[in-house]
């Protein structure tokens, strides 16, 4: 189900109304697109209450000097697993609720009326999915799926939750502040007693189905993603500062193609210099807008 609620706006930097005349740019611009290729980012999650990193005086960098976990010290460090698979558990129930808004519920619809050709999203938040996109890449994997680093077998988040509950059921821990994917921020202390399962079919190390910091995106996916991006006609980047280069290699690659490029997005992108069309408006305000 949806929520038709009105968007939560605690991790939404502040703007201004759209403006008329940029709303009709912004419709003319989809009405000339056939085959439309949209990139979204985290800025159209945060109407839905979750929060991003970069975002002015609300993202998780201007809020804390947290940073989220890398790669390579998930892999090798059993303590940053047991932290990270902590506050991940403390997390998930919350993050796990968060429903699609007016943003993603517009998208779908395109997609439905054959004006989408391909959606690519930078989340990992499954509030795609939910909406009901179908044509549809989650660049960098999604927190709802889990799987074993040694073996490759795959889980769901929420029956590694049952786990997780099995291994510690008189472990309690209250957060200190919600982060982007999924996780809150708890002490070291906190942390100390927490059980981390281990993959049941070979007893290897359980990761999310998400390329963390420091990780690369896998070049099969990649390819694929060039492969519709030269179908398209047209690119829409909807709620991303593109500063992750596995995502702005596709708009440098748009460029190349001579591709028009409408970007949306509260605040400065990497693409401000040579998009077609730049509005600086929340995605779940604008996008309705738009028929």
């Amino acid at each position: 189900s949806v929520s038709r609620a009105s968007p939560n706006l605690t991790f939404v930097p502040a703007c201004l109304p759209p403006d008329p005349m940029e709303v009709n740019e912004l419709q003319r611009f989809v009405f000339n697109s056939k085959r439309l290729f949209v990139m979204t980012g985290a800025g159209i999650s945060t109407e839905s209450g979750i929060p991003d990193y970069r975002s002015e005086g609300v993202g998780l960098y201007a809020r804390t000097d947290r940073r989220p976990v890398q790669h390579a010290e998930f892999v090798r460090s059993a303590s940053a697993r047991q932290r990270y698979w902590a506050r991940n558990f403390v997390g998930w129930p919350q993050f796990s609720s968060h429903q699609p808004n007016k943003a993603h519920l517009v998208l779908r619809d395109w997609e439905k009326l054959g004006k989408l050709h391909w959606l690519v999203t930078q989340n990992v938040d499954a509030l795609h999915t939910k909406a009901g996109s179908q044509r549809m890449t989650e660049l960098h994997g999604c927190t709802h799926r889990v799987f074993c680093l040694a073996c490759g077998n795959r889980l769901l988040r929420s029956e590694l939750q049952e786990h997780f509950e099995a291994l510690n059921p008189t472990w309690k821990a209250e957060a200190f502040d919600v982060a982007p994917d999924g996780d809150v921020f708890l002490t070291d202390e906190q942390v100390r007693n927490f059980q981390v399962p281990a993959c049941r079919k070979c007893g290897g190390i359980l990761k999310p189905d998400v390329t963390f910091f420091g990780d690369t995106v896998n070049q099969e996916k990649v390819s694929f993603v060039h492969q519709r991006l030269a179908e398209s006609d047209s690119m829409l980047v909807a709620g991303s500062s593109m500063q992750v280069y596995s995502g702005y290699r596709f708009a440098l690659a748009a460029r190349e193609k001579k591709l028009p490029i409408a970007v949306l997005n509260i605040g400065p992108t990497r693409l401000d210099h040579f998009a077609s069309l730049k509005l600086n408006s929340r995605c779940g305000e604008l996008l309705p807008l738009i028929v």
